[in-house]
């Protein structure tokens, strides 16, 4: 059976489901995206790292400006993806600009969980506990166990936002069902095998600690169930994934040009065949700009409104796939553009993403939150009358809200969910300061 958009643009609000709003002009997903961009997790991101962690250039974009940009183009997209859907649900009480509201929210909150460092944060994270499992994860559940061996970014975003951030409010941010489920790229649990070759199951999106809350979610919008604890994704999901997809391929390229790693005669080459796609030669625009890094620019901005159109011919083409839970690919990898992409992917791994620096910075940051865990763990993870003075010190350190669990598995899940918040700087400053390497400064 397919899903229904009646569901699927729930505007029930988590921890509020009864309270359907006040009104006035802006829409329920108008006010998603307005919550989330004035949090302090949100902000977070500015100091936290895109492709060049702790870059000494101020030109070069963070988690922050990503986010933006992202929520920018899902916005766009949305806004078509959902002129089609109209024209095949003529009786749905929506607008275009709905649809591209729900997106630009999921978009704007999709890397919100990630830790420092970027996915070497992640990888870092899964390190630790890999090589620590016999002492801290041994006798939980192995779906427990998995939260932490496979930690997940985008599995703490969906905690972040429905659980941690404005702790004392049942449902965090509160926002709607509409938004939570096109958030959720991988609507499964930790434990359950999944598929490189299946989207939706190449990672796991939610701990087991908010399952229930997930479930929720996904059954007040009528996703498709596919076993316990998975289910197909939301169809504005995909749409969100693309307008990521969308910009980190083309902005990093151009990030990459601006600091030296990727000559302007290259990037223009990568660029060329999807900005200009199905005309001959150039435009005079392109023809009177008199830098390099403005015809980049321009260039980028082509690029991604072509990827934008050739996104939305995929979900046109798959909707009916995608209505009924059975479209298991990303939109822009199925473009027409996909041989350019995969082009510009490979540039980007040997040019951008595995330079000295960046690549140094990285491994310190295995260091740096390996080191943190390892001070962090013990002194929550610890029963209060096993705790040495040292690991005392450390949970006064820690604020309130992270070391409150009742069991184990939750005061495992605190020290990720603190660690997990810092930003880059703090990650450092912190790592320095709890191994003896910098004191504070004078208190006054």
């Amino acid at each position: 059976m397919a899903m229904d958009w009646q569901d699927l643009v729930s505007t029930q609000r988590l921890g509020r489901e009864t309270d359907r709003g006040d009104g006035g002009n802006r829409t329920e997903y108008m006010r998603d995206w307005d919550r989330l961009v004035y949090s302090s997790a949100f902000r977070r991101l500015q100091d936290k790292t895109q492709v060049f962690p702790l870059s000494d250039s101020d030109y070069v974009r963070t988690r922050l400006t990503h986010s933006i940009e992202v929520s920018s183009v899902g916005r766009s997209l949305g806004m078509l993806c959902g002129e089609f859907v109209l024209q095949r649900t003529p009786a749905l009480a929506m607008a275009p600009q709905d649809f591209g509201s729900i997106v630009a929210a999921a978009c704007l909150a999709h890397d919100i969980g990630n830790p420092p460092f970027g996915h070497s944060g992640e990888a870092a994270i899964q390190a630790w506990f890999t090589e620590h499992a016999g002492r801290w994860l041994d006798g939980l559940p192995e779906r427990q166990r998995r939260d932490f061996l496979r930690f997940e970014g985008n599995a703490q975003g969906f905690r972040l936002v429905t659980r941690l951030q404005s702790a004392i409010d049942n449902g965090g941010f509160q926002l709607t069902y509409a938004v939570l489920a096109a958030f959720m790229k991988y609507p499964r649990a930790s434990d359950l095998p999944g598929s490189k070759e299946r989207i939706s199951e190449r990672k796991f999106g939610y701990f087991a600690d908010d399952g229930a809350t997930f479930a929720r979610i996904a059954d007040g919008v009528g996703l498709v169930r596919k076993e316990a604890g998975a289910w197909a994704r939301h169809p504005l999901a995909f749409v969100m994934e693309a307008a990521d997809d969308i910009c980190y391929g083309i902005v990093d390229l151009e990030d990459g040009h601006r600091l030296g790693r990727v000559s302007f005669e290259q990037a223009r080459a990568l660029l060329w065949p999807i900005a200009f796609a199905g005309q001959d030669g150039d435009s005079p625009s392109y023809r009177q700009l008199g830098s390099d890094e403005g015809r980049i620019e321009y260039l980028r901005a082509r690029a991604i409104g072509k990827l934008v159109e050739a996104a939305l011919d995929v979900f046109r083409e798959h909707y009916d796939e995608i209505m009924a839970g059975r479209f298991e690919h990303d939109l822009v990898g199925s473009s027409r553009f996909a041989p350019q992409l995969r082009e510009i992917a490979l540039v980007s791994r040997e040019r951008i993403y595995a330079t000295p620096s960046v690549l140094q910075i990285e491994a310190a940051g295995f260091e740096i939150l390996g080191g943190l865990l390892g001070k962090i763990v013990p002194a929550l993870a610890k029963q209060a009358d096993e705790r040495s003075a040292a690991d005392r010190k450390i949970v006064q350190i820690i604020p309130e809200q992270f070391s409150r669990g009742d069991s184990v598995y939750q005061r495992l899940l605190g020290a990720t969910d603190y660690v997990s918040g810092m930003t880059d700087t703090y990650a450092l400053r912190l790592f320095r300061r709890l191994h003896g390497m910098e004191l504070p400064g004078t208190l006054v």
